[in-house]
């Protein structure tokens, strides 16, 4: 609502977003700025809750809360590479360094949550774990959650579990992937105790898939293949057949959207079609059908 006010150059009482933190007590103490056009691609709030509204759940308040929204980034550039990211993880740097990690949570939608991902993956390497709430966030793969045929699922799973562990193996040979791999698979289980919140819908092609994604994990961790369940779930078989052929001018050391650990909550209610399944306003239905759970890796 901030871009949409700056674009038709609404001002003062004629703005129509301030309405929708002020009814919460926040202000907003600084917009993320692209350096590029000048667009708002997210904001920094502050919570100011009036007095006579106290309540002992408020201690658990944040005191700032960062968001992002959906932002367009061009094809052929990682969400590691943009101005974006650059503003972003430099905005919560420093409001971590003046109030503390736990006085600060994350948020956002689409793009804007896989920009909240990266920047709380970022802070979480340097030991600060922040409360983030992540909004169909995108997960690069085909979208098998979706195939209806529930053996045919799992089948294509444990084929690319197979697939992205002999490319593992296979690259293990070299000894500077050898070197590599182990920086990557050390700084994946540094943040495992990072435990972000993500909010996704069954049908949403575009973030579905992380339901299969700790789902496949647990099953290979009950079955007893713990091992493989730990080496794999830190790859991306397209970050991997890139590195492996040599893609110059893409970042394949950490696929962005893999995570060690979530709290996943799932919309069940059933969406006419896939973009109400992947829009903002249905986390507000007075009827939504949920299932959560926490997924901790080990």
């Amino acid at each position: 609502m901030l871009e949409e006010d700056r674009q038709a150059r609404r001002g003062g009482s004629r703005c129509v977003a301030p309405p929708w933190w002020e009814f919460f007590n926040f202000k907003v103490v600084n917009a993320l700025v692209d350096d590029n056009d000048n667009s708002i691609f997210g904001a920094i709030f502050e919570y100011k809750p009036s007095a006579y509204s106290y309540h002992r759940s408020m201690d658990r308040s944040p005191r700032y809360v960062i968001a992002f929204r959906g932002t367009l980034i061009k094809l052929g550039n990682g969400l590691h590479h943009t101005g974006h990211f650059r503003t972003a993880i430099k905005a919560v740097l420093d409001l971590v360094s003046v109030v503390g990690s736990s006085k600060v949570w994350l948020t956002g939608h689409s793009l804007g949550a896989a920009m909240a991902m990266l920047a709380g993956k970022n802070m979480a390497k340097r030991g600060n774990f922040l409360e983030a709430f992540l909004f169909n966030p995108p997960y690069v793969s085909p979208p098998i959650e979706r195939i209806k045929n529930k053996k045919v699922r799992h089948g294509l799973r444990f084929a690319g579990t197979l697939i992205k562990a002999g490319i593992a193996f296979a690259a293990a040979a070299s000894d500077n992937h050898n070197n590599s791999n182990g920086i990557q698979y050390s700084s994946f289980a540094a943040i495992s105790g990072w435990i972000p919140c993500l909010f996704v819908n069954h049908l949403d092609p575009i973030c579905s898939e992380y339901i299969g994604y700790f789902k496949h994990r647990k099953k290979l961790e009950d079955i007893g293949a713990r091992g493989l369940a730990r080496l794999t779930s830190q790859h991306s078989l397209g970050n991997m057949a890139m590195s492996a052929v040599g893609i110059n001018g893409i970042d394949t050391s950490e696929p962005l959207h893999l995570l060690p650990s979530a709290n996943l909550t799932v919309n069940l209610y059933p969406c006419q079609d896939m973009i109400s399944a992947h829009e903002l306003h249905q986390w507000w239905r007075p009827d939504l059908n949920l299932s959560c759970s926490v997924y901790k890796y080990k």
